[in-house]
């Protein structure tokens, strides 16, 4: 009798404190009950007392683990703690070199297994764990049967499929070491990134990218150049979300990519450094370190870069002047571009108790650019002879700084981590500034300023409830603040002064707020059928505030944007899905700004304030299928498409003098063409004959239908075309890994250009060195040097051919160097933070 007072009186005790102390929660006062309740069949007090006291402290569990044949300790094994009360992995570890563990935990009930790579796992049941203990040695067995997928978990380049997309785990892809962001990307399947850095998906160029889920500093107002300066050490994963549920933005009419960054959870200190240095000259040294004690998680993720990039162009047009001889210009275009850079992102992570954390973070870029731009201009006449000649020189600087301020706070209840709350919010600052003297014929000729400063703002909270085992209610707003400051000044030298062009020089402030709601509700049938059904409103309110012109224009309007996404499983190796999703595409401030912008004294560029935003329906229907040592994983998708942006070409009726002659300004303006229709169909196959080579494809085939008619002139167009992709890797004796990359973008059209096809080749070498805990790489980026985009372009008063060629072949070297961290990481383990979100999903 006593006994029980005594517990009464402790489990209330226990009860009283976790209201008024967070360092007592209710799981150690459930644990503390269910441990009394089991030692009372055989009772006894000290005991009793011991056990409760031990609960209110961390304890060390040890142990080994051996590979069952050899009786070799394997490193890196996981050793995972998890809490079925609270559904959810409390913590874990890997095992060292002599295949050793030694992991803190809390006191209390849990599961825990132990596992690696194509060995089969062990897990032990509702382990009571109240005290130090050496908990034994483990022996694992090789598992024959997951050997074919072993990337899965040991490189993480495989994918992951979810209801309303697909998920690309990037690990030891030797391809981009060293490299950046842009260069993973365009070995993601379904992406392609051109020579200029443009990314698309599907062949789509309107596609939004997000880091962590949200937009960020860390892309910057260019997202071309900040994807080139970020290093690929950086990401974790990747998303392609080409069906996006109804949580995600409507913008972007090919869909999303989210870049999800490295971040560990695991506790105590562990990181990597790389550092890489590479031909045209370029160097390197990023790097992800994390500390986590007790309740709080520290991260940091930084990356510095210097790279020397040349390129070439060259563009050849014939003027044609009626009833006269045409005129013949050939412009030769040489470039040698400097880029230095820093990134870091650091925050913490605080885990306030079992259902809640908050993260805080700041994103800081800094990047220094310099280009010099030799354009030689050479008139000829019909017969090739050479009537005048001209030089232009362009040094620009440009400097672009980013500051990010982010907050997330996440909520769980009932211990369970499905059933949870969360809001963001994130501020941030970016100045671009870019600047140069331009000269002509070795006389300095124009002064060019752009000076832009974007202030951005985000807020978010996501609301999910689980109903049931298998269905899913959830609901959450989205509000995005942006202003863009665009300053633009063109100055001709004359007699000595430099003399403002006010026909060009402007100053534009650019306002766009998107308030956006929505709702989602998903469930399964009978674990074979899943669904998500969605729908999301967007109100969006734009401000085009021309401060030159003192012209003041406001665009608003509203969208609802429907989201459809099934999934059957037709057995455990075949499945099928199916999505559809309403999309919109907004037009940049840059399309809007009616002041024209010169790219050349002969070329220049000019917005339209009457452009609309283009709305677009899209549908795709996927299927996987797993047999033998293949898996494929296809899909057929159609789009249309209304008031799509079209770029045109025209003749503005002014000259240039160049050398003496007359040339025509030609000028380049986005409109809103009729319709677009996309139709694809595309396919990843991915093959492994062995544990030492393994063999990947990805091929997509899509045809685009544009009809319009523009002042009285037809731009149809109808443009066939594909790209394709090998990634082969295989392990030479030595463990040197051998990797090679083929990529070709088939030709295109459309209503005034034709795009040639493009070829390149990488290749890469890896070796592993001091155990595991150290790579060096060396890799070859267009291994033929034959990445160059070549096109075509015709209109009624002119005919162009040209190439362009970004960067030339590189040579990279890199080594990368780990500690306390495993080289082959695990899938996440649906911790809180992970910055992604948690979707209701059905995994192919």
């Amino acid at each position: 009798m006593y006994r029980y007072f005594i517990v009464t009186f402790f489990v209330s005790f226990l009860s009283h404190s976790a209201i008024s102390q967070s360092s007592i929660d209710e799981s150690k006062i459930s644990n503390a009950a269910s441990l009394i309740k089991s030692s009372s069949v055989n009772p006894n007090k000290t005991e009793t007392n011991n056990t409760l006291n031990s609960l209110l402290n961390d304890v060390i569990i040890t142990g080994s683990v051996f590979d069952n044949e050899t009786k070799e300790p394997l490193e890196y094994a996981t050793v995972s703690f998890f809490d079925k009360r609270e559904n959810k992995i409390q913590t874990g570890g890997i095992t060292d070199a002599k295949g050793s563990f030694n992991i803190s935990v809390k006191a209390g009930v849990y599961d825990i297994t132990i596992e690696y790579i194509s060995y089969k796992k062990q897990t032990i049941k509702d382990r009571i764990v109240t005290k130090d203990e050496n908990i034994g040695d483990f022996y694992l067995d090789i598992n024959l049967e997951a050997l074919q997928a072993v990337e899965v978990i040991a490189e993480r380049t495989t994918v992951e499929l979810k209801l309303d997309k697909k998920i690309y785990n990037v690990g030891k892809d030797l391809t981009v070491r060293g490299g950046t962001v842009s260069d993973v990307l365009d070995n993601i399947p379904s992406v392609s990134v051109d020579v200029e850095g443009n990314v698309a998906l599907r062949g789509n160029d309107n596609v939004r990218i997000l880091i962590n889920g949200k937009p960020s500093g860390l892309v910057g107002l260019n997202s071309t150049d900040a994807l080139r300066q970020l290093p690929a050490e950086s990401i974790e994963r990747v998303e392609v979300i080409t069906s996006p549920s109804a949580r995600y933005d409507a913008e972007g009419t090919a869909g999303i990519l989210n870049i999800i960054l490295r971040r560990s959870k695991l506790q105590g200190l562990n990181g990597a450094i790389t550092l890489n240095t590479g031909f045209p000259l370029s160097a390197g040294a990023s790097g992800n370190i994390n500390y986590r004690t007790g309740d709080f998680n520290f991260f940091n993720t930084s990356g510095y870069s210097y790279r020397e990039s040349p390129g070439k162009s060259t563009t050849k047009t014939e003027y044609f002047n009626g009833d006269a001889p045409s005129t013949f210009l050939n412009e030769y275009r040489d470039s040698e571009r400097q880029r230095k850079g820093f990134s870091t992102n650091t925050g913490v992570e605080w885990y306030i108790n079992e259902t809640a954390s908050l993260t805080t973070a700041m994103v800081y870029r800094d990047s220094d650019n310099k280009s010099e731009t030799t354009n030689s201009i050479i008139e000829l006449d019909q017969n090739g002879e050479i009537l005048n000649q001209s030089y232009r020189f362009d040094p620009e600087k440009e400097d672009d700084k980013t500051v990010q301020y982010s907050l997330n706070f996440d909520k769980q209840f009932n211990g369970n981590s499905e059933h949870k709350l969360t809001f963001d919010f994130q501020v941030e600052n970016s100045k671009e500034d870019e600047k140069s003297i331009i000269s002509q014929d070795g006389d300095d000729a124009e002064r060019v300023e752009t000076l832009e400063e974007q202030n951005r703002i985000l807020l978010q909270t996501d609301y999910v409830l689980p109903i049931g085992e298998v269905s899913q209610f959830e609901f959450g707003y989205r509000g995005n603040f942006n202003e863009l400051d665009t300053d633009y000044t063109l100055e001709f030298k004359e007699n000595g002064d430099y003399i403002l062009d006010t026909n060009v020089s402007n100053n534009l402030i650019y306002t766009e707020h998107i308030n956006a709601v929505y709702s989602q509700f998903g469930s399964k049938i009978k674990n074979k059928f899943s669904y998500l059904l969605g729908l999301r409103m967007e109100q969006t309110r734009i401000k085009i505030n021309q401060i030159t012109s003192g012209d003041f224009d406001k665009k608003n309007y509203v969208g609802l944007f429907p989201t459809i996404n099934l999934g059957y499983e037709i057995n455990e190796m075949q499945s099928l899905t199916f999505g559809y999703n309403r999309r919109i595409s907004r037009p940049r401030s840059r399309f809007i700004n009616p002041f024209p912008s010169r790219s050349s004294a002969t070329n220049l560029f000019q917005g339209n304030p009457d452009i609309d935003p283009s709305y677009s329906n899209q549908v795709d229907l996927g299927y996987l299928n797993k047999f033998g040592k293949m898996t494929l994983n296809s899909s057929i998708y159609y789009v249309h498409a209304t008031d799509v942006f079209t770029f045109i070409s025209e003749d503005t009726g002014e000259t240039v003098i160049i050398g003496g002659t007359e040339v025509p300004v030609i000028r380049r303006s986005p409109i809103n063409l009729a319709t677009n229709d996309r139709f694809g169909f595309e396919f990843t196959l991915t093959y492994r004959p062995n544990k030492k080579w393994n063999v990947n494809g990805n091929f997509n085939l899509f045809q685009s239908k544009t009809r319009g008619d523009y002042e009285g002139t037809n731009f149809d167009a109808d443009n066939l075309s594909w790209f394709a992709r090998i990634n082969s890797k295989y392990t030479l004796p030595g463990n040197i890994d051998w990797q090679t990359r083929i990529f070709y973008m088939g030709p295109s059209e459309d209503a005034q250009n034709k795009t040639k096809g493009m070829f390149s080749t990488d290749l890469a070498f890896s070796k592993d060195l001091f155990g595991e805990q150290a790579s060096i790489a060396f890799n070859i980026s267009d291994l033929f040097n034959t990445r160059k985009r070549a096109m075509e372009s015709m209109t009624p008063t002119f005919y162009s051919d040209s190439e362009f060629q970004w960067r030339q072949r590189s040579f990279n070297l890199s080594f990368t160097y780990r500690f306390n961290q495993k080289k082959k990481s695990n899938r996440d383990n649906g911790e809180r933070g992970n910055g992604g979100g948690e979707d209701f999903d059905m995994e192919g």
